[in-house]
């Protein structure tokens, strides 16, 4: 069963068993969790007739007793206080609570006392839906403030407390929903992977050792926690693969894409949806390269002119009639099509504006090949080159750095020059920050295939035969990760267990999550691996979903608070 099941399951149980015309109601968070896994249409089935946010129905006093409200909201001290305020003077005719994770004891006494006078409320449970269910294998807790995980660990920090206990609580609500209780495992360089790790552990083992506690016999799951410093050149590479290639030069927030700031687009088409759980030729085509995607979506163009062609051709009743029938059907398909055409030749022009496939080339070479004077070169040659956009100055600079901070230093002093030369907007230090965030001292995994001999070796064979897409050459360290669990070589030395619990056997799931955040090459990384049938169900987690922009953004913000903390 893929995650989004979990979800539409859980909120196909809050809505099929209340009957009548119904409110939803929704936090910030709960309304990407829904949104994901339920259309709208979909809703109004279920007799939903009206979606608000928790805080902005606050501000309506209009009774409407006809309607049964539905909350759906996380269990935070500020929803139970609006939640308080609404119970004290109702306004619908029945309240059904539904928390999406575990609620304090206290909090359910707070909402009884505040329920006393009016009695209306019906019902309140837990439905752990506490993650965005982006795609079959791939969830994100959208934190809004990423960047914190990399600032340094102060008793005091409650900004970082507050992170800890989200994903927490997110992980919490993932194994809850999956009814297993993991075996932990943690990366042994990072801190807050070591924490995350360790509350994680307490919450399931001690603190709610019941409400954990499934009886199941099977080998129990694994749960890694890793930190995306471990692998800080996936996020900063162009992408070549569809989804991945919309997040990194469009971007996409909860499956949707937002077109308005791009062109003169219809109505209907300013904001577009790309789920694999409702569009049949995304799914299909959604970890395809670039250039394949453009034959493929010629194919679709191409099947829709015929079936235009043949609804002109109506000339009796019985055709008429068959196009009536067919045309919610046509009209989906023409939107299906216009969306993918808009955006594949939206993605052309930034490829062609910003030299992408120039810079790409020497990106690629940076994160798989040796050949330090080469690399040199090449990365002078792009900054030199007033066509290439200042980002992709800066990312090549940091693609650089990482792979030789050590080997050419005296190099590296020239290109962080040149990159202040050439973009007045770049902020100095970034480069060097990242080095100290993720340089190779903090990491733990073999990120350029250059210390562990076995990787050494793979990186050579791969050379020799030559690669079939030099775009898509990279593979993401998760990579490696995946196939060390699946072979059984992921070295206790490097990811430790939490406590006395240890794996007895392989284990059938194994959940990755990356403080910090996933990409969508990852996401395809899993998803190509669960597909080869290794008897191990790989599911990724992370804070949020990063491309390039978000993550120079994260590290951009953690600079600036970590200069702010020490000028202090």
């Amino acid at each position: 069963m893929v995650l989004v099941s979990y979800v539409r399951d859980y909120i196909s149980r809050m809505l099929q068993d209340i009957s009548g015309m119904k409110v939803l109601i929704l936090d910030s968070h709960t309304v990407s969790i829904v949104s994901v896994a339920y259309s709208q249409s979909e809703l109004l089935q279920k007799e939903v007739f009206l979606v608000e946010l928790v805080d902005s129905i606050s501000k309506s006093r209009e009774a409407m007793s006809h309607l049964k409200a539905i909350y759906f909201v996380a269990p935070t001290s500020d929803n139970i206080k609006i939640l308080k305020r609404h119970l004290a003077t109702p306004r619908f005719g029945e309240y059904h609570l539904f928390f999406s994770n575990i609620l304090k004891d206290t909090q359910i006494h707070e909402l009884a006392d505040s329920d006393g006078h009016h009695e209306v409320v019906q019902q309140v449970q837990e439905f752990y839906a506490d993650f965005v269910a982006i795609d079959p294998y791939h969830f994100t807790l959208n934190m809004p403030s990423n960047h914190v995980y990399m600032l340094p660990a102060v008793e005091a920090d409650s900004k970082l407390e507050r992170f800890r206990h989200r994903v927490v609580d997110g992980i919490a609500s993932i194994f809850l929903a999956l009814k297993r209780r993991p075996v932990i495992r943690y990366q042994r360089t990072s801190d807050i992977a070591k924490t995350i790790a360790q509350d994680t552990a307490k919450l399931m083992y001690q603190q709610e050792n019941g409400l954990f506690d499934f009886r199941r016999t099977e080998i129990s799951p694994l749960l890694l926690v890793i930190d995306r410093r471990d692998d800080p050149v996936t996020p900063l590479l162009n992408q070549w693969t569809y989804q991945a290639m919309v997040h990194e030069l469009i971007g996409i927030q909860d499956n949707k894409v937002d077109l308005k700031s791009i062109g003169k687009f219809s109505k209907d088409q300013q904001e577009v949806v790309l789920s694999s759980e409702q569009d049949a030729f995304f799914k299909k085509n959604m970890y395809e390269n670039f250039g394949d995607i453009g034959m493929n979506i010629k194919q679709l163009v191409d099947e829709f002119q015929h079936i235009s062609k043949s609804n002109q051709n109506i000339q009796t009743i019985e055709d008429m009639a068959k196009f009536v029938d067919s045309y919610p059907e046509y009209r989906k398909m023409h939107g299906n099509v216009s969306k993918h055409v808009s955006l594949v030749t939206e993605m052309s022009k930034l490829v062609e504006e910003r030299k992408l496939m120039l810079v790409s080339q020497t990106e690629q070479e940076l994160a798989c090949n040796g050949g330090q004077m080469a690399s040199f070169e090449a990365v002078t040659n792009l900054l030199n080159n007033n066509s290439i956009a200042d980002i992709d100055r800066l990312r090549l600079v940091m693609l650089y750095a990482l792979r030789y901070e050590k080997e050419s230093p005296v190099q590296l002093m020239q290109l962080f020059n040149k990159l202040s030369s050439k973009n007045a907007k770049y902020k100095p230090g970034l480069v060097q920050f990242l080095l100290k965030q993720a340089g190779v001292d903090k990491r733990t995994g073999d990120l350029f295939g250059n210390r562990d001999f076995l990787n050494i070796a793979r990186n050579m064979a791969r050379g020799l035969k030559g690669v079939e897409n030099v775009y898509t050459q990279h593979q993401p360290l998760l990579f490696q990760t995946m196939e060390s669990i699946t072979k059984g070589r992921l070295r206790d030395v490097d990811y430790p267990f939490v406590g006395n619990h240890f794996q007895q056997g392989r284990p059938q799931d194994v959940i990755i999550f990356i403080v910090g955040g996933t990409t969508y090459e990852e996401s395809r990384s899993v998803a190509l691996q669960n597909a080869t049938n290794s008897g191990i169900r790989f599911i990724l987690g992370g804070s949020v979903i990063l491309n390039s922009k978000r993550f120079l953004k994260d590290l951009e913000e953690a600079k600036r608070q970590a200069r702010l903390s020490n000028a202090n």
